[in-house]
């Protein structure tokens, strides 16, 4: 199950689009879908957890807390939306591109894809826009 909450004036456009979208990225990794909750906030919020759960000081677009097993996808994926809308015009792509690919980042670290090397971070970046790729 996919859950959207909101701690800053942001609301996903239809959302059961893209409830279908995450089942179907994690679906296409051979995952199953258990219980992902998408908490869309500001920097603060997510700058609060960045430094109380993972001690850094340093504003970030996504955090995530995977309780995944080795077939079930779960977890808790925290996105800034201020970070993403910089992002986006930092890359110059649209907001919605830009969140469809932090959101898809976020569940392809939960299969265990991960981006601290350069080898890993140009995988995780294929692997982002082959998901990306899939939402209709």
């Amino acid at each position: 199950m996919i859950n959207f909450h909101y701690e800053t004036d942001f609301l996903i456009d239809n959302p059961a689009q893209y409830s279908s979208w995450i089942e179907n990225i994690i679906s296409s990794e051979s995952k199953n879908c258990g219980e992902v909750n998408y908490i869309f906030c500001d920097d603060n919020y997510l700058f609060k957890i960045n430094v109380e759960y993972l001690d850094h000081d340093t504003l970030t677009d996504i955090i995530s807390f995977d309780y995944s097993d080795h077939t079930t996808i779960q977890g808790d994926i925290f996105i800034s939306i201020e970070r993403v809308r910089e992002n986006a015009k930092e890359y110059n792509v649209s907001l919605e591109n830009e969140l469809r690919r932090v959101m898809a980042h976020g569940i392809l670290h939960y299969c265990g894809y991960k981006d601290k090397t350069e080898e890993d971070s140009k995988l995780m970046r294929q692997k982002e826009e082959e998901k990306i790729a899939l939402f209709k």
